[in-house]
């Protein structure tokens, strides 16, 4: 079974402007993977970078959309120096911001087999760092490891 890490903004792209039609395809992806993981047949890993953007989110409706995905993120990856090492590194290596160079590297520590976003800069970025897992947006993804 795949376990599979989100960018924090794959949780919110339900809420995002439905009439651009990249984004109707990554939310479609999203709910795909969503529901993959509601059957069982996929593992999701949340961590606390996730937790710390939830809080952040100034929009109740999205807040409480995002803590009900929550629930179905079966690893949870708490704060660690080796998350914060392989952080620093990454940001060293290709100019990620801090947040996205702690998420790429809690994915690495879940032993995620997949880092999906749907930020074509970051997955450029992350692409660089020759990580041993998949690195890709939720509709390719879906099209290449889901749709068969």
């Amino acid at each position: 079974m795949s376990t599979i890490y989100l960018d924090y903004n794959c949780f919110q792209r339900g809420f995002d402007d439905p009439r651009q039609f990249r984004i109707r395809m990554e939310a479609l992806a999203c709910q795909e993977i969503f529901a993959n993981a509601e059957n069982g047949k996929l593992k999701l890993a949340w961590s606390f970078m996730h937790e710390d953007e939830t809080y952040l989110c100034p929009v109740p409706e999205r807040k409480e959309a995002v803590w009900r995905l929550a629930s179905l993120c079966k690893i949870r990856i708490g704060p660690d120096e080796e998350i914060r090492t392989l952080a620093q590194s990454f940001q060293d290596k290709s100019g990620l911001s801090s947040k996205d160079a702690i998420h790429v590297a809690c994915a690495i520590h879940a032993g995620a087999d997949a880092f999906l976003t749907c930020d074509d800069r970051l997955i450029k970025q992350a692409q660089r760092l020759d990580l041993n897992m998949t690195v890709a947006n939720p509709v390719e993804y879906v099209r290449q490891r889901m749709i068969r």
